[in-house]
């Protein structure tokens, strides 16, 4: 595979560095891209530099992911209008081992490309103040450090001495990795490009060495708002942050404009699959089938088979008959999260003790329908269902009705529902 091409036909090529191309058709190359540990999770912002590892050893190289133990005390400024608040080690640390756990599920870690995580810390808590200064400092000028976009478009408001060193500590990252690992490539994104070809610089000073960059470019929807939000901000990559059914959820609601280049770049399948699909989806916008093809990918890649099959569960409850036992097989987060602002009425337990008339749960107990004679006509006009399932006059919810022993469904035509909370 070449990577280049791959990486242009995919549009996950922004620039690199003169030679880079040749260096990865002669010979296997090592590169690596660094991740700050700002959070104990990625979001799928970072997807892109994990697909830009993964494609990397698809095409029989060796990928490195960084994560930043040393680099995270400094903090990047490449992007940022004002200086971010310092995290302390014990925080950085929980971030690291969150994000190396993630960074794992992407790579493969056996044969003779494996991949390898690595802690820039453990070189750098070898490394005192005025060793770095006097080895490293001496041989990037104040000018080249000031010429990068990071620095210029800081210099009004000002910036910290600590955030100006950034450059220079990636910088060494690169250089020890070429002196330590053979690493010859640096990814990463379009932002990074200062950063990165510091560190090509400093290995052309110091180690008198030939060292390679090549970029992805910065992600952004059709409408110009940054990729990776949601309403509710980040979409991360830990279940416990965003559920698999918020995730799946995600890439099913993106654009008919977005949907083409994003499943280029999220998911691993090939030119001529991609470009039917684009063709059938185009043919039958209304089936959405890049969406949820992407979804299906995306959430299968970053969780598993499995919470895939419970996300498109949860999806489909909305649209679609179910049974109790579906209900029932959907966890109680997820359930809640398929009806957030559903409203809702508590009962207590021992109302349901000898069962609950249909027409009681509906008005009288839940306030659902506004009065019993409203509830009557609805179930005259077989369209009350309990728990998806239609219901006559007469009928009486029982505790087997409780999905997850706690819940009861109630809904009227196809899009109005009620949940009855059990305590």
């Amino acid at each position: 595979m070449d990577l280049v091409k791959e990486l242009e036909w995919r549009g996950l090529l922004h620039d690199m560095i003169p030679g880079t191309q040749e260096l990865l058709n002669k010979e296997q190359v090592s590169g690596y891209i660094g991740f700050d540990p700002t959070a104990d999770s990625l979001h799928i912002g970072n997807l892109v530099p994990v697909m830009l590892l993964v494609h990397l050893q698809r095409a029989g190289h060796k990928p490195i992911a960084l994560v930043g133990g040393a680099t995270g005390m400094v903090g990047d400024p490449s992007g940022k209008s004002a200086e971010r608040q310092l995290l302390d080690v014990e925080q950085i640390q929980k971030n690291l081992e969150g994000q190396e756990k993630q960074l794992r599920k992407f790579l493969s870690f056996e044969g003779e490309n494996s991949a390898e995580v690595v802690n820039n810390y453990d070189w750098f808590k070898e490394i005192d103040f005025l060793e770095f200064i006097r080895d490293v400092g001496k041989h990037i000028t104040v000018n080249y450090m000031m010429a990068k976009d990071s620095v210029k478009n800081r210099l009004e408001g000002g910036m910290s001495f600590t955030e100006f060193s950034y450059q220079l500590v990636q910088g060494y990252d690169f250089l020890h990795l070429f002196q330590h690992k053979n690493c010859k490539l640096q990814m990463g994104g379009s932002d990074q490009w200062g950063n990165i070809t510091t560190g090509t610089e400093l290995i052309r000073r110091k180690a008198g060495g030939e060292a390679y960059a090549l970029t992805a470019p910065l992600l952004k929807k059709s409408d110009g708002q940054k990729f990776g939000k949601s309403e509710g901000g980040n979409v991360w990559l830990d279940p416990e942050k965003t559920s698999p059914y918020k995730f799946y959820q995600y890439w099913i609601n993106v654009s008919d404009e977005d949907a083409p280049n994003l499943i280029k770049i999220f998911t691993l399948l090939d030119e001529s699959t991609i470009n039917d699909l684009v063709v059938r989806h185009q043919n039958e916008p209304h089936l959405r089938l890049l969406q949820k093809t992407l979804a299906e990918e995306v959430t299968k890649m970053v969780h598993s088979e499995v919470a895939l099959k419970t996300a498109q569960a949860a999806s489909s409850i909305l649209f679609g008959k179910s049974t109790k036992d579906q209900l029932d097989a959907i966890d109680e987060r997820t359930f809640l999260e398929v009806f957030a602002g559903v409203p809702k009425a508590e009962l207590a337990k021992s109302e349901m003790e000898d069962g609950l008339d249909v027409i009681d749960a509906l008005s009288g107990k839940t306030g659902f329908l506004k009065s019993n004679g409203e509830a009557r006509r609805a179930l005259k006009e077989n369209s009350i269902s309990v728990n998806k399932n239609k219901v006559q006059e007469g009928y009486t919810i029982s505790k087997l009705d409780l999905i997850n022993d706690k819940y009861v469904l109630l809904q009227r035509g196809k899009r109005n529902y009620f949940i009855v909370q059990v305590k």
